[in-house]
């Protein structure tokens, strides 16, 4: 102590290029594992200037972060881009004329060409497919999603309509995987080859092999012969009516859920046997910790990394299984949306809920790639 003050705290001459940390009062060590201020040759010169240890692994796990944010954002934008050209080009190139669709054989037939031309002109559809691409591109950076063709609706507001829908239906059915796939995981882990183990494999293959629009349209034939119900067929929102609310969207919740509960189970099964086995959690066990701490606190974090990993790709199956299973259900969704303006050849509906599933299929599996590091703390990104 100097003056009161720290020896690395005084003010040294502005000609010395050598600093010290403030934090430490442990001079300059280069001991790999240590706390103390390690050496560090500035990038911008080659004068050794002393960093602090703690300080640069943030900075530099800070800037990995952030360069890997970069990568895999560029990566999604790319992503997106594919996605993009693909639904474009194969709903341009599908036969069938969505005149024909809009006005039916009959009415296409009394239309007169000059008429016909009109309205694919007014539709944008007579314009030659790059510049088709280009203003859909250029409607989507500027905020607009277009009009359907049919009724004239804007989608945006077709979206913000029956997304909630959608998206409380995803929501429920990942809780519902979770809730029934990791306990039956972990006990068919626990028991291998015992009678719980037998029969929640059987279940899992039994609900990985039935379609879910199969076992759909079953639940909804039960419900209406034994209990003479009927689920509402118009969009009721949680925040006007919770009860009606939950009624629309447990059964398509339900059923995705229990799809995706059989492939977790198997996972997690699979990852905690495999686990359990490792040095450490027999250590523990020597040392006389109990069974559920063990498998709590030391087995099943490690077991749950690839369990993330499936619960991304899972996404996919949630957000295509909701087309089939909303259209079963009868729910109002942006999955019954989709197969509407897919018969009526809406072109414009379809590409921009197709882009927009895309979007957070790739926002999902970003966001899984981030909890690793949470989940595991020895991942960094690079």
């Amino acid at each position: 102590m100097a003056g009161g003050r720290p020896w690395c705290a005084r003010r040294r001459p502005f000609w010395s290029k050598t600093r010290r940390c403030c934090r430490s009062r442990t001079r300059r060590s280069t001991t790999p594992g240590t706390t103390a201020c390690a050496a560090r040759t500035h990038p911008r010169s080659l004068a050794s200037t002393t960093w602090c240890a703690g300080t640069t692994s943030g900075w530099r796990a800070s800037a990995d972060l952030k360069k890997y944010l970069l990568h895999r954002a560029l990566f999604g934008v790319s992503t997106l881009v594919g996605v993009s050209l693909i639904i474009f080009v194969v709903l341009r190139i599908l036969p069938g004329d969505p005149l024909v669709a809009m006005f039916g054989l009959e009415g296409f037939a009394k239309l007169a060409p000059a008429d016909r031309a009109r309205i694919m002109e007014d539709l944008g559809l007579s314009d030659p497919l790059p510049v088709q691409y280009a203003r859909w591109m250029r409607d989507i950076a500027g905020g607009s999603l277009g009009r359907s063709f049919f009724r004239g609706d804007k989608v945006s507001e077709l979206i913000l309509h029956r997304g909630p829908l959608s998206a409380e239906i995803g929501l429920l059915s990942v809780i519902i995987s979770w809730l029934v796939g990791l306990p039956v995981g972990i006990v068919s882990a626990l028991r291998p080859n015992k009678l719980p183990d037998n029969v929640a494999r059987s279940l899992s293959v039994l609900f990985l092999a039935i379609p879910g629009f199969w076992l759909g349209m079953l639940i909804v034939l039960a419900a209406l012969f034994w209990f003479n119900y009927k689920a509402p067929l118009v969009v009721v929102h949680l925040w006007q009516d919770p009860w009606a609310n939950l009624q629309l969207v447990i059964g398509p919740a339900v059923v995705l859920g229990l799809g995706q509960g059989a492939y977790i189970a198997r996972m997690s099964r699979s990852c905690l046997l495999e686990v359990i086995l490792e040095d450490y959690v027999r250590t523990a066990r020597a040392k006389g910790v109990g069974e559920a701490f063990v498998v709590v606190r030391h087995a099943l974090p490690n077991a749950l990394l690839p369990v993330v990993t499936l619960s991304g790709i899972l996404m996919g199956f949630v957000l295509g299984g909701s087309v089939a299973v909303e259209q079963a259900f009868g729910v109002p969704g942006l999955g019954r949306a989709l197969v509407v303006a897919v018969i009526e050849r809406d072109t414009i509906v379809v590409q921009n809920l197709v882009l927009l599933y895309a979007v957070i299929f790739v926002v999902i599996n970003v966001a899984v790639d981030l909890s690793y590091a949470w989940l595991d703390p020895r991942i960094r990104y690079h």
